[in-house]
């Protein structure tokens, strides 16, 4: 079956065209490179895996209540719209709020491949390049993975959100070769971290948890390649060169944070967009969301020296300010922590099932 048939609303046209910019870079040196990103390019390479092996499918996921979500996070939660609904149009607020966040999550993770593919071509260091190339697959897997689930466990897609298609299209027009990092690796990637922990540290369901977990734990060697790449280049900008780069991220985290307002859910329930803004800025759980979505983002930009009065005076309007001094590396271990905790308990689990399996052919041999 199509995608487009699982589309709540079917994008005008099934592809976007993106006008590209910026050189091709080739190197002929091939034995330089910086030990940091050649070990992170080992350990790309160490830590690929399969999601159609690594992921239970078989789990099952019930499309009305995919993530254990509280009433009380739910925007609609407490207003006249609320004490109106049945049990069953609650479900399908969850279902549709659920495949609403994975399908940004999914159309992410494709600009996320683009953007890696991107600077595999236009960065001129070997290094980078190769490292680049691991990000690529791992960015294939994580849009497989969610497009997936959204098929095959909800069934339901949207369309991507318009403040994530404007930043994707800002950076990949740009002919600079570093704002592919810029825009993807320390913008996109860091919030989609965090939107990504918050979830997987809070829903029970199974499925959703490994999946979120595992792609974490690809995820956090991401964030630390643009960190590694841009650290080193932004050392060697002018004042003028930092701060372009300072108002892109400033732009791009304003777009980031009204991306994940989720509008177009409540509008599908025959919310007036007006109504739907007013739900949305009132709701005491989508102001922690959008607070602890800036957790990645702000350590990060600032430890690559993007560090500008503007930028701060930004990031205290958005009241994120104080993040810039969490621990970025911390998070990060603990991302791979995770899903490696997850891997032995599941393979404990399958280990013994096994040990059962044998004992119990052993005592039905012996009984015949």
């Amino acid at each position: 079956m199509p995608t487009r048939d699982f589309y709540t609303h079917t994008p005008d046209d099934m592809n976007w065209a993106v006008p590209a910019s910026g050189s091709a870079r080739f190197t002929w040196e091939y034995d330089d490179g910086r030990d940091r990103l050649l070990a992170l390019y080992q350990k790309g390479k160490d830590k690929q895996w399969d999601g159609a092996k690594r992921i239970d499918w078989d789990l099952e996921v019930d499309p009305y209540d995919p993530l254990g979500t509280p009433d009380e996070s739910l925007s609609l939660y407490g207003t006249r719209h609320w004490s109106k609904m049945t049990e069953k149009d609650k479900g399908e607020l969850r279902r549709n709020y659920t495949a609403w966040q994975f399908s940004q999550f999914l159309h992410g993770e494709q600009g996320a491949m683009v953007c890696a593919a991107r600077i595999v071509e236009s960065a001129p260091d070997l290094d980078a390049k190769f490292y680049s190339a691991t990000q690529t697959m791992d960015e294939a897997r994580h849009a497989e993975i969610y497009g997936r689930f959204l098929h095959e466990k909800i069934g339901m897609l949207y369309p991507i959100n318009d403040n994530l298609q404007a930043l994707l299209g800002d950076t990949l027009r740009d002919s600079r070769w570093d704002m592919p990092y810029l825009g993807m690796q320390v913008l996109i990637e860091g919030l989609a971290l965090a939107a990504f922990g918050m979830i997987r540290d809070t829903t029970d369901k199974p499925l959703p948890k490994q999946i979120l977990a595992y792609v974490m734990q690809d995820e956090a060697r991401h964030v630390a390649f643009g960190r590694m790449a841009l650290r080193d280049y932004y050392k060697q900008l002018t004042d003028a060169e930092l701060r372009e780069r300072e108002e892109f991220v400033i732009e791009g985290c304003y777009l980031m944070r009204d991306r994940i307002r989720g509008l177009e859910v409540l509008e599908d329930f025959g919310i007036p967009r007006k109504e739907a803004e007013e739900y949305t800025e009132q709701s005491e759980f989508l102001h922690l969301f959008r607070k602890l979505l800036f957790s990645r983002i702000v350590p990060c930009v600032k430890d690559i020296g993007l560090w500008g009065e503007r930028l701060q005076r930004a990031y205290v309007d958005m009241g994120v300010f104080e993040l810039g001094d969490s621990n970025l590396d911390l998070l990060m271990s603990q991302d791979e922590q995770v899903a490696e905790e997850l891997d032995k308990e599941r393979f404990a689990a399958e280990e013994a099932a096994r040990v059962a399996e044998v004992g119990q052919a052993i005592a039905e041999g012996g009984a015949d």
